[in-house]
């Protein structure tokens, strides 16, 4: 298809979209109203940003931010570390900080992202939950919803001390997770088993609504700061929210027994991550502008898109049903070539740790991994789904699907 035809097809699909941008700076505008009111009551002043070495006592700076974090999550305390080295690494903090030998965790939104397969157990690993006696189990969608008959007959046999939600789709084409849905799990769950702690995967959800599950029950909270809540702007890290004994027991997991949230220095980094939790909801409203677009376009030009582009949103991520590895892969080089950094670069898939198949990434990222900004990755396994997110600015996220629609309509 020529480019001048695309472009056509683009502007209508534009067109399309604007109701849904309309909203969105709503959205963006009552979050930030949220995030800007934690910081006034917090004092942030430039102090917060001195860096500290060694062991980090007394850094003020990783303490307000975490006041902060508490505020805008609606809870008691947070955990908010750039030692984390990823989401999956605060998600595994959490769950071996709650979780003992001979415990039950039980997964309401069927199996967890492909990265905690080893963490569980799922897959046979080194230290891994199940090698520490944890047993595993879960409860999957029927007919696309959760199954809360099925949570409570689980819940009444295996008596979990922890139960996982997920909220975004992960590598499955399902609905994510409304923060009101997350809710009514949390009130089922605890209705008939009160002593159950609720864990939310939050990646990829935060700043899409006005609120977070932890302003619905949920007893933890955990993302990533390279996705929604870092604004761009953090160059690693994450976040454990919720309630206080919780997230000690994470933080004595995450240092030790004793130490918990006392230490930790933040070599200069506090400034990226609470300049980046200002920019979030701003920048969780261009992704999501860009997912609309993404999703508008594509339904043109005749491929299957979940969700719908007039649909609700819950998280930043776009699937995008190509059909085949080469029109997967033309995706991924396309969103490559639009991305301001190593655009020259063409994705090819390979064995990345923590998955089962061969996956393809495409992130031309100012932070490595970065999924907030321009991103694109796929597992190689049919229906060959693409799953799109991210976009600091509105204009350079429509710049990198028009690319990937050129490659996508040129590929056999």
């Amino acid at each position: 298809m020529p480019i001048s035809d695309i472009s056509i097809l683009a502007a209508e699909a534009e067109k399309r979209a604007l109701p849904l941008f309309e909203r969105f700076e709503k959205t963006a505008f009552e979050n930030q109203r949220r995030v800007q009111d934690a910081f006034m009551k917090a004092r942030i002043s430039e102090s917060h940003f001195f860096p500290t070495t060694g062991y980090g006592y007394g850094d003020r700076g990783r303490e307000a931010i975490e006041e902060v974090y508490a505020d805008v999550f609606g809870c008691e305390d947070a955990l908010v570390r750039n030692n984390f080295v990823s989401g999956t690494h605060a998600l595994a903090t959490a769950l071996f900080g709650v979780l003992r030998p001979g415990d039950v965790l039980l997964s309401v939104t069927g199996k967890p992202y492909d990265t905690l397969d080893e963490v569980i157990g799922i897959v046979p690993s080194s230290g891994s939950l199940k090698e520490f006696g944890v047993s595993y189990k879960q409860v999957d969608f029927k007919d696309g919803k959760i199954d809360f008959e099925a949570i409570e007959k689980a819940l009444a046999e295996s008596k979990a001390k922890v139960v996982f939600i997920q909220r975004s789709k992960g590598y499955f084409n399902r609905p994510s997770l409304s923060c009101e849905e997350i809710g009514e799990i949390v009130k089922a769950v605890k209705k008939i088993s009160p002593k159950s702690i609720v864990i939310v995967d939050n990646c990829y959800g935060e700043f899409c609504e006005t609120v977070e599950p932890t302003h619905f029950g949920a007893d933890l909270a955990v993302g990533s700061l390279i996705k929604n809540p870092g604004g761009g702007m953090a160059e690693g890290g994450g976040y454990i929210v919720g309630k206080k004994e919780y997230v000690e027991a994470a933080a004595c997991r995450l240092t030790s027994p004793g130490i918990g949230k006392e230490v930790g220095a933040t070599f200069g980094q506090n400034k990226n991550i609470i300049k980046g939790l200002f920019y979030a909801p701003h920048t969780v409203k261009e992704s999501l502008k860009t997912a609309v677009f993404a999703a508008s376009l594509f339904d043109i030009l005749g491929f299957s898109v979940n969700p719908l582009f007039d649909a609700p949103r819950n998280d930043i991520i776009q699937v995008i049903e190509m059909k085949s590895k080469e029109k997967l892969l033309a995706f991924c080089k396309g969103i490559q070539a639009g991305s301001p950094i190593d655009s020259f670069v063409t994705p090819e898939p390979w064995d990345m740790p923590g998955y089962a198949d061969q996956v393809v990434m495409a992130a031309g990222t100012f932070t490595q991994g970065a999924s907030i900004e321009l991103s694109a990755d796929a597992p190689i396994r049919e229906p060959y789904n693409v799953f799109f997110q991210g976009g600091l600015t509105y204009e350079s996220g429509k710049l990198g699907i028009l690319s990937a629609a050129a490659e996508v309509m040129g590929a056999k």
